[in-house]
């Protein structure tokens, strides 16, 4: 996979860990610019040497994803610095409180919906108009299958990836015919801190590791790809269509 996205600019959220860091290093491997972001300088710092560690470079954005105008000014300095953007990776994400949802306190439920969802949208808004630019645009963002479980107690992280995926699949929609390519990516149970935070009971022995999924994610930023407005469910290698729930 070397090369593959050799002279690409590509921006990772969430990227300090996880599956981030993970997409951040198989990204690096196969020659993308990447322009990080995260909440913390020693988490960027952390991931920036993995990525120098596989001959790639980064641009490190310390911000939280609650600060729109920092997102605003992503898209601005990326305009100023390459013209154009070939792929976005919308990681970022949190658990959220798992409680009723007539118990879930507003601050709770505001924050979950800012970072799965509104912050997502602040992403494309800014960054729509580099992928416009770029030959191949590319979009993916990190869903789950809570999004159509309805599971009880999952209440706002559910909400907000259900969202997610209806965001997506209208952006996908309205760029289609310009050649840009917009999907969702279901990782299943993955040895992470948000599901070890969610099953506190799972041996986390038992699930495959960030770096057993980052090498999909290639996948879904072929130039030839032709799936747009799907999801990509990485456990059962399969794509669906998030309105039929049916594999395509």
């Amino acid at each position: 996979m070397a090369g593959l996205l050799k002279d690409k600019v590509a921006v990772i959220t969430g990227a300090s860990r996880g599956i981030g860091y993970a997409v951040s290093v198989e990204l690096a491997r196969a020659g993308a610019h990447l322009v990080l972001m995260a909440r913390t300088v020693g988490g960027l710092e952390e991931v920036d040497d993995a990525v120098r560690k596989e001959g790639g470079s980064a641009t490190l954005v310390p911000a939280s994803l609650t600060d729109g105008p920092a997102i605003d000014r992503l898209g601005q300095a990326i305009h100023d610095r390459w013209g154009r953007l070939d792929i976005v990776i919308g990681n970022a994400g949190i658990l959220g409180p798992l409680s009723p949802i007539g118990h879930v306190k507003t601050k709770d439920w505001d924050e979950v919906l800012a970072i799965n969802l509104t912050a997502n949208w602040r992403l494309i808004r800014s960054l729509d108009p580099l992928l416009r630019a770029s030959a191949a645009g590319r979009a993916v963002f990190v869903t789950s299958g809570a999004a159509r479980s309805a599971k009880p107690y999952w209440g706002p992280y559910a909400i907000s990836k259900a969202a997610l995926e209806t965001m997506v699949r209208t952006y996908a929609a309205e760029v289609a015919q310009l050649g840009i390519r917009a999907n969702l990516f279901s990782p299943g149970p993955v040895r992470t801190a948000m599901r070890a935070k969610a099953m506190p009971g799972e041996d986390p022995a038992t699930l495959p590791k960030p770096r057993d999924v980052a090498p999909a994610f290639l996948d879904l930023l072929a130039p030839d790809l032709e799936h747009t407005g799907m999801i990509y469910d990485w456990p059962t290698k399969s794509w669906i269509d998030p309105a039929t729930g049916q594999a395509v």
